[in-house]
């Protein structure tokens, strides 16, 4: 299978060449040529273990890798959560269901992708013949960036940087990334929010001068943002496992739809589900559940994109976007893959901060998703009553969907079985979890941790116990200004 740009300048290229790329060279996302078909799959999936179902939906699209190398890597990189479990389902009512993905290393959702893109970055370099070393450069809102940190770490012929929002991660997500392991990682604040980490790391992808000064190091960039078609399509996987699970179970039959509310920033993770859908999978609404940083929310009932607004810092951080990279790929499939029109849409986007989708694509749209948001006073009493009325502790960003959810069911009257998306561990954000369900206040993240097991009995992991005894190698902040310099310093120095 090739892949195309969603801006349609650069040629069409190989599975392996889009994977080592991250970006097309007209600043365009990668896309597949097509969707493949697993609905005729799906009962062989009831029956597999996680890692063959990830491998199944993976090699569909990654069709020039070998698949018994690939079913491999996923069986080495799964076993690294609890359990072996990546995606396990939780019911917490009838008809309403928790997929967790937090059982990886980092205790993120991330890690479903982040643990096997390390091994697809390597094979698609020997693929492609590529001999230059590979520097992983990733934006993070606070997940993404220790995920990626974690999986990359210590990996012959690949570095990684990470740039975060200084005053935008939460105490824990913060101390994960400060105190990583590894001789070829770098992690910086930076000054500013998400959105200035993000558009600077764009930038440096799109600047021929930083690029043709990292080749005189003999170093590419490449990208394990969900802005890469390599760490997006290890998590249409779990979409897939979640709807086996319930059938599994008895909860619904082969066939039946599941709606699934997913909480939303960068729009990689419920365009995963998107893509499922596609490729057969019987998928009623995709809801996507926003902070007070609400401009999805606004697209999906008005049809325009406008990020002129104010930026709020929030109890879920790792949704404080105001610019959803991932929401082109959508752009792309609702013009009928007019790639011309995609593009003028992003000139637009970076020209006046807006654009607008005609009323057949919003109508369009609108079949697929559904979109609602939660204020900060919502997500802390949704983790209140959550907790009390299921015993069920969430994180923020859980919270913030499972409250979207409730709105949605409300508003819709609909009778599909749904799945919530939980994104992290409430122990990544010990303070709001902890206030939410006894009213304390506690600065200190790890005696924050030890009043959160008291008042929940949900056990600490042991990865937040852990950072308690680890060094902070990584405490500099940078103006967005000084990118491009420390980029290029780390290049000469691996």
């Amino acid at each position: 299978m090739k892949f195309v740009s969603t801006r349609g300048v650069s040629v069409a290229q190989s599975a392996a060449h889009a994977i080592v790329k991250g970006l097309a060279d007209d600043g365009g996302l990668f896309v597949p040529e097509r969707f493949p078909s697993l609905k005729e799959s799906l009962n062989d999936m009831l029956n597999m273990p996680y890692p063959k179902i990830a491998s199944l939906v993976i090699h569909s699209f990654l069709e020039e890798y070998d698949y018994d190398e690939m079913l491999n890597e996923c069986e080495k990189a799964y076993s690294l959560f609890d359990d072996g479990e990546p995606a396990p389902v939780v019911k917490l009512d009838d008809g309403l269901f928790v997929t967790e993905l937090f059982h990886g290393p980092t205790l993120a959702f991330k890690d479903v992708a982040l643990t096997f893109l390390s091994y697809l970055l390597r094979r698609g370099s020997d693929i492609t013949g590529m001999k230059d070393k590979i520097m992983i450069l990733v934006a993070t809102s606070g997940d993404t960036g220790k995920a990626a940190l974690e999986g990359f770490k210590d990996k012959e012929g690949i570095s990684i940087m990470v740039f975060y929002p200084s005053e935008g991660v939460s105490d824990m997500q913060k101390l994960q990334m400060q105190t990583q392991e590894g001789k070829n990682v770098k992690v910086y604040g930076v000054k500013g929010n998400f959105d200035d980490c993000q558009n600077t790391v764009k930038e440096i992808f799109n600047s021929k001068s930083v690029c043709q000064s990292l080749k005189e190091c003999n170093t590419v960039l490449s990208s394990a943002n969900s802005m890469s078609f390599g760490r997006l399509v290890p998590q249409i996987s779990y979409y897939f496992s979640s709807y086996c699970d319930l059938v599994n179970s008895g909860d619904i039959k082969m066939g039946d739809l599941v709606d699934f509310v997913v909480p939303t920033g960068n729009f990689g993770d419920i365009l995963a589900g998107y893509y499922a859908k596609q490729m057969g999978l019987p998928v009623g609404r995709l809801v996507c559940a926003s902070n007070c940083n609400n401009v999805l929310t606004e697209f999906f009932q008005s049809g325009t994109y406008d990020k002129n607004r104010e930026f709020f810092k929030t109890n879920s951080p790792s949704m404080d976007i105001l610019i959803s990279s991932n929401l082109e790929r959508l752009l792309f499939e609702l013009s009928n893959r007019d790639a011309k029109l995609t593009a003028e849409r992003m000139a637009s986007l970076k020209a006046t901060g807006k654009y607008s989708l005609t009323d057949l694509e919003l109508k369009q749209a609108e079949k697929d998703f559904f979109g609602g948001y939660a204020d900060e006073e919502e997500c802390l009493e949704t983790i209140t009553n959550v907790f009390d009325d299921f015993g069920y502790v969430s994180d923020p960003h859980t919270a913030v969907a499972l409250k979207v959810c409730f709105d949605y069911k409300e508003f819709s009257k609909t009778s599909n079985p749904t799945v919530v998306l939980s994104t992290a561990s409430p122990y990544k954000f010990t303070q709001s979890v902890l206030k939410a369900v006894s009213g304390k206040t506690v600065k200190d993240p790890f005696v924050c941790a030890q009043k959160l097991l008291e008042e929940t009995a949900l056990p600490i992991p042991n990865q937040i116990l852990s950072l308690k005894e680890k060094e902070r190698r990584f405490t500099e902040t940078i103006s967005k200004e000084q990118a491009v310099d420390v980029v290029l310093q780390f290049a000469k120095e691996n």
